[in-house]
């Protein structure tokens, strides 16, 4: 039987169990013992506005909750639990302790089925689950689980923030889940956090599961999601800061969103209950760094005062020279100066742009083969990288790179920026001239010590993919071929890319 006539079948021997049964007084234990033990519950008498979510959360105390059923009409849901066992325990404890739902007494019962034939993997019912699932702890009580997965505001904290993050960003992000309505933002022991308002709770909770972790752009700016304790929020402005996307009347004010006093202690009390951990990197979020970088929105957002010097050390001294260093770094941000230790020379300082870069560059090469290597990125203490005395010879080993041409990232809204990715076997080639050959760029590559596995050109030849057999060789080809100069004064531009061939 199909699952939709199993669903139909559930319904009406679910309703049959109510005959007989009057409104209000009649003793439970009798109903309890009109159909033998089962892992499905029969819930009766639910207030109309009862969301899944609360029905879940009776469950819930007792053990896992696999599937629901909820009957709007006829104010009734039927509950399958993980077990039987389970299903007992809740049924005799709810024989001696009325359970309430929104302050209504509601009757529950076992069902005739023995579990439930629904899609259980109707997207709804699913996300319901796993989100009140998910704010569940041995300390939980139904309440709490409540009031975690029934609201509609989101907590949003942003990791790693390389890159600004915006209103409209988390507007775009978010509004794929559903309607959202009202979003605040605000910073918070140095973290840019936002609250955001979906139109239905089952929004918040889809969102919260497919997003929870994810990256806005390529390894960095995490989303690290929870379930509000406020269940509506109260936006005074309009203006960067804030949005009510129901009322476009609301005045700019002075910039910063006004909270009720209310709110604003509820607000303090949540941001310390913050359930998820620091996930780590996962595939970002492209479609909104794409739409940030287009407004002209993603710039590296430099804090002034804070060290953007990074200490490299475990260098193949012999081989390791500054442009080698500012070649490699400079993927991942603009190197102003490198100084390789006149008394270590297995070790360099580099001074980024800002921290944010040194972070952003820290992630992606601590660890990586470097000239036969695994080199060690750490911060620095520095400040900046000091230049040698005038008239002191240090043998070149320091290099002044604040006016390269080459830095990638001094142009705001780049599309370099959306291109920041780890250090791959694939390399992706660009400003290539009209008149050179894959076969010329294959010789090229393996010159520079490795082996090209693949090769494949875009559809205007000025770009291509090349594929070296490891990580190792990528990075070699990119330190030595970056800038190379193809003739015709055109210079090879070589970065890491997310692709394979």
């Amino acid at each position: 039987m199909d699952g939709i006539s199993d669903v139909a079948v559930g319904v009406k021997r679910g309703s049959e169990e109510l005959n007989g049964a009057s409104n209000g007084s009649d003793s439970k234990k009798l109903r309890v013992e009109e159909a033998p033990p089962s892992r499905v519950i029969h819930i009766r008498k639910l207030p109309n506005e009862a969301s899944e979510a609360e029905v879940i959360a009776l469950g819930l105390p007792f053990g896992k909750v696999t599937n629901i059923l909820t009957l709007k009409g006829k104010n009734q849901a039927f509950l399958e639990m993980g077990t039987e066992e389970a299903a007992i325990t809740m049924v005799n404890y709810y024989t001696t302790v009325t359970p309430h739902i929104r302050n209504v007494p509601v009757f529950i019962q076992y069902s005739n089925h023995k579990e439930l034939k629904t899609d259980a993997s109707n997207q709804r019912t699913q996300a319901v689950l796993q989100a009140v699932s998910a704010v569940q702890s041995p300390s939980s009580d139904v309440q709490e689980i409540l009031a975690a997965a029934s609201s509609p505001v989101l907590r949003i904290i942003i990791d790693n923030m390389f890159y600004p993050v915006t209103l409209d960003v988390l507007q775009q992000i978010f509004s794929k889940f559903g309607t959202v309505m009202k979003i605040i933002t605000f910073t918070k022991n140095n973290q840019f956090q936002a609250l955001l308002q979906f139109s239905d709770p089952v929004n918040a909770q889809q969102a919260k599961l497919a997003l929870d972790g994810q990256n806005i752009y390529n390894s960095c700016c995490t989303l690290r999601i929870d379930f509000s304790k406020l269940v509506n929020l109260n936006v005074k402005y309009n203006n960067d800061k804030s949005r009510d996307y129901t009322r476009p009347e609301l005045p700019a004010g002075d910039g910063q969103p006004s909270l009720d006093p209310t709110v604003a202690a509820a607000f303090s009390k949540d941001s310390n209950s913050l359930l998820g951990k620091i996930p780590g990197a996962l595939n970002p979020l492209s479609a909104a760094a794409a739409a940030a970088a287009a407004a002209g929105r993603v710039a590296l957002a430099g804090q002034a005062g804070s060290s953007g010097v990074l200490l490299v050390s475990n260098l193949n001294e012999e081989m390791v020279t500054p442009q080698s260093l500012f070649t490699l770094f400079g993927v991942y941000g603009d190197v102003q100066r490198v100084k390789i230790l006149y008394n270590k020379k297995d070790s360099a300082l580099i001074q980024m742009s800002d921290s944010n870069q040194a972070q952003l560059a820290m992630s992606h090469l601590n660890g990586q083969k470097m000239y036969g290597k695994i080199i060690r990125v750490t911060l620095s203490k520095h400040q900046t990288v000091a230049l040698p005395r005038d008239g002191l010879d240090d043998q070149g080993l320091t290099k002044d790179y604040a006016n390269s041409p080459l830095h990638r990232f001094k142009k705001p809204g780049s599309k370099n920026f959306q291109n920041i990715f780890p250090p791959s076997a694939t390399l992706h080639l660009s400003n290539i001239p009209q008149d050179v050959t894959e076969d010329d760029l294959r010789l090229l590559f393996s010159n520079a010590g490795g082996t090209v596995k693949a090769f494949k050109f875009f559809q205007d030849r000025k770009m291509a993919l090349i594929q070296m057999s490891t990580v190792e060789e990528a990075i070699q080809a990119l330190i030595d071929l970056h800038n190379y100069n193809m003739g015709g004064n055109q210079h090879l531009r070589v970065s890491f890319s997310k692709s394979t061939i």
